[in-house]
């Protein structure tokens, strides 16, 4: 698979990277075996950038990739991992010193690494200062516990001020064919910057995939608590995406794919990061077919940006979220 540079000064990773936060049973339960066996999957495809967090089914995520490396030893594999919410109750973000360097180590026991190559903060902290996180990051990568660091769900004004402190590797915030926030300014100001934009959800979790998603499958879990999954939105987003699967199909294109290939044409510095706990999905994302400019304009008339029925979050889903529009 083709390489990419992470950030200006990061390691190469492949142009679509692995969401591992499936494997914390977020979607549905799984088991060690099925995730060890997705991620040699990922390995064979030539995928080497992996995500998680230690959120991720409260340190279940890290755990499996670290028993993956262990007992495979793969070359060249990329690690990325979070920390700074702080599942309580109360629900809170914790930017701390103590707290990211505790959360890193209880990562680094779980993925049996000494170190990782990108730690992000999850989710900023905005009542504390900005400059004192970025030192805590920085001290954490002089000391060569990370190679970079990066932060999600931020608007560019953070990031702007962020890399004048120390620049990060890279961003990642929620983009996909219904989530196109990142065009007002984010994808633009991180190749400004030189930072990598490393989409999550790159797939809409789950909308599209290879086969449409039922009713009965968004009742229950994280998505039942997304605007955009419940009736009558999640009706509607079902009959628009349909016209691209249509779309699709006529092509002999792959959904998942075609999405893919679509978030790819925003620039070389877009990383998707799609996720499955299935090794046969995986196979679903990999032959990307080649988007002209005439293909994109009959995709913005299928699924323009906005189409979207409902926010992408429940208002008790955004703490620590920045909205910049």
């Amino acid at each position: 698979m083709q390489k990419t540079q992470l950030g200006a000064r990061g390691p190469n990773v492949s142009v679509l990277g692995f969401g591992a936060m499936s494997f914390g049973g977020i979607f549905g339960p799984t088991d060690t075996a099925e995730s060890l066996a997705c991620l040699d999957a990922m390995h064979e495809a030539g995928i080497n950038f992996i995500d998680t967090a230690n959120i991720y089914g409260s340190g279940i995520s890290e755990t499996v990739i670290g028993t993956w490396l262990a007992s495979r030893r793969p070359d060249g594999v990329v690690i990325a991992t979070k920390a700074s919410i702080v599942n309580g109750p109360p629900r809170r973000i914790d930017n701390s010193a103590a707290h990211l360097r505790a959360e890193l180590e209880g990562s680094l026991r779980r993925l049996g690494v000494e170190r990782v190559d990108l730690f992000y903060i999850h989710r900023r902290e905005h009542a504390r200062p900005l400059d004192e996180v970025i030192g805590t990051l920085r001290d954490l990568e002089n000391v060569g516990k990370i190679g970079g660091y990066g932060l999600s769900e931020i608007a560019p004004e953070t990031l702007r001020a962020a890399h004048a402190i120390h620049p990060p590797l890279a961003v990642q915030n929620e983009y996909s064919l219904w989530s196109r926030q990142p065009e007002l300014g984010m994808v633009q100001e991180c190749a400004r910057l030189g930072v990598s934009f490393v989409a999550f959800s790159p797939l809409a979790r789950g909308m599209l995939g290879a086969t449409p998603l039922r009713p009965d499958q968004v009742q229950d879990g994280f998505r039942a608590q997304n605007p955009r999954f419940t009736a009558p939105n999640f009706g509607l987003n079902s009959h628009r995406i349909d016209a691209f699967r249509a779309w699709c199909a006529a092509r002999g294109w792959s959904v998942p794919a075609t999405a893919l290939a679509w978030l790819r044409g925003a620039g070389g510095h877009v990383i998707p990061i799609p996720g499955t706990r299935r090794a046969a999905r995986l196979q679903e994302w990999l032959d990307l077919p080649q988007l002209g400019q005439a293909e994109r304009a009959e995709i913005e008339t299928i699924l323009p940006a906005g189409f979207a029925a409902g926010d992408r979050y429940g208002d008790h889903q955004l703490l620590g979220i920045e909205r910049y529009c």
